[in-house]
């Protein structure tokens, strides 16, 4: 088994962690001197953002340990573990605003300044950037912890969203309308518990090592089809822990050959298996000897 200790995964999300630490002092300070509570809300997000990220950059190098006696498939499944950590935080900072948002509609209210519309278009653009930066990153890495720090990213650019339109529709409307900033609010807290939910779907699924990755197992058995002496894959079985992908295979032989042959047909199979799929950590093969089924029926999963 090769270990490949991950820097790219570290770095986006020390990205993201400065990232958010520079829009806490201005999400806040901006909103206390324009008087809009949903780029306050928007600072207390951020502020979560930022510890959530920080526990993540020290979690990742636990993850990403090499294996060791006690821990024979390395670290990965902690990463899964610091998913769930983020979807806390995602609705730590949810239900916060929420009830603050609610409890602000119950007091008089007064218009935000006209310059805060101009900070929250700056910061809609920069974490929609920063969304794209850390989700290709994540995409490549293969790793639903940098696919959930995307979306908290992503979700605090809809929160802005939504404080830049209630803002701009309580000045366009006039003072009676100041209580569109905290309606804002109150959307970006239910934006923030749906990508909570979607979050934490996904992040439990691998969790349970759900059945969910057809499309490599369909790409395995195009590769099986390459090697004429193997005859074929009935089980294709795949459970993915961090960013790696673990594989068990049941394949086909002839059943004349000797222990060594089907043993190197095996090896054979499980090289380009990871030269095709750099993703996958593993391969483990179970060889059977072949029994009248034919060639082209051999091939399920």
């Amino acid at each position: 088994m090769t270990y490949q200790p991950n820097h790219s995964a570290k770095n986006a999300v020390l990205f993201g962690l400065f990232s958010n630490l520079i829009l806490v002092a201005l999400k806040a300070g901006i909103g206390i001197l324009g008087n809009s509570f949903a780029l306050i809300a928007d600072a207390l997000e951020s502020a979560t953002d930022s510890v959530s990220s920080l526990m993540l950059y020290f979690g990742l190098k636990y993850a990403q340990r090499p294996p060791d006696e006690n821990h024979p498939y390395g670290h990965g499944r902690f990463e899964g573990l610091l998913t769930f950590v983020v979807v806390f935080f995602l609705l730590s900072s949810a239900i916060g605003i929420g009830i603050q948002a609610i409890a602000n509609l119950q007091k008089p209210q007064t218009l935000p300044a006209p310059f805060t519309l101009i900070a929250l278009l700056g910061i809609v653009a920069w974490k929609e950037t920063s969304f794209w930066y850390i989700r290709a990153r994540a995409r490549r890495l293969h790793s639903s912890l940098l696919e959930a720090e995307a979306w908290h990213h992503r979700a605090d650019a809809i929160s802005s969203i939504f404080g830049l339109i209630g803002i701009g529709l309580a000045w366009m409307l006039g003072p009676e309308f100041a209580w569109l900033d905290e309606a804002a609010a109150l959307l970006s807290a239910l934006v923030l518990l749906f990508n909570a939910y979607r979050i934490f779907r996904k992040a439990f699924s691998e969790f349970m090592d759900e059945d969910m990755y057809q499309p490599m197992a369909k790409e395995i058995l195009e590769i099986g089809k390459e090697l004429p002496f193997i005859l074929g894959i009935p089980t294709c079985k795949i459970r993915k822990l961090g960013a790696r992908y673990f594989v068990d295979l049941h394949v086909w032989v002839e059943p004349e050959i000797s222990v060594a042959l089907g043993h190197a047909h095996a090896h054979a199979l499980k090289d380009k298996i990871k030269s095709h799929l750099p993703s996958i950590e593993d391969v483990l093969i179970h060889v059977e000897p072949v029994e009248n089924q034919t060639h082209e029926a051999l091939y399920s999963n």
